[in-house]
């Protein structure tokens, strides 16, 4: 990726952070990042990955072709559970060389690597994934794009409930606070 192109995308995350952050809720927040991600990414699909007790949900995409928005996995036999689980990023070049894919899941797509990072201090709640469809080494400035998308988003998660509820909250109940 030349140098204009890596400083298009480090524009288009710092415009996804403003956006997310005057979103309002968690919902209009994973629609931001819904709707950007890719192009801060470069990949060719992305997603929004919650999780709910023991599963993840896909609950959105931006890609070339359907992923899995809408279903639910087991946390421990998903990329992106996995990734939850560890609190790390997962980086696979290609997926058809990698245990932890579930292949029945990605060979009728168009995913041949992949980057999935978690969402959310300590503790986190959901992930962020990016798929490509040629098999590849994922460069290194993709890498600090995607875990910068992925802490903004933490955040923003942590402290839009917060911010909802003083707005809803009596004037008396702030000063009290």
């Amino acid at each position: 990726m030349g140098q204009i192109a890596y400083l298009q995308r480090w524009n288009a995350l710092h415009e996804t952070i403003a956006r997310m952050q005057g979103a309002g809720s968690v919902e209009g927040a994973i629609e931001v990042v819904r709707e950007t991600a890719r192009h801060v990414t470069g990949a060719e699909g992305v997603t929004v990955i919650r999780r709910i007790g023991d599963e993840v949900a896909y609950i959105a995409e931006d890609a070339i072709s359907p992923l899995w928005t809408g279903q639910q996995f087991p946390i421990e036999r998903c990329i992106s559970g996995l990734a939850i689980l560890h609190n790390r990023p997962i980086v696979i070049p290609d997926i058809e060389h990698d245990a932890r894919v579930p292949l029945n899941l990605y060979l009728s797509t168009f995913v041949r690597s992949m980057a999935m990072f978690p969402v959310g201090t300590p503790i986190p709640s959901a992930a962020i994934g990016a798929y490509w469809r040629s098999r590849h080494d994922i460069d290194g400035r993709s890498i600090m794009l995607l875990s910068a998308l992925a802490r903004a988003l933490g955040t923003v998660l942590d402290i839009l409930p917060a911010t909802a509820r003083a707005r809803t909250e009596p004037p008396e109940l702030r000063r009290a606070g």
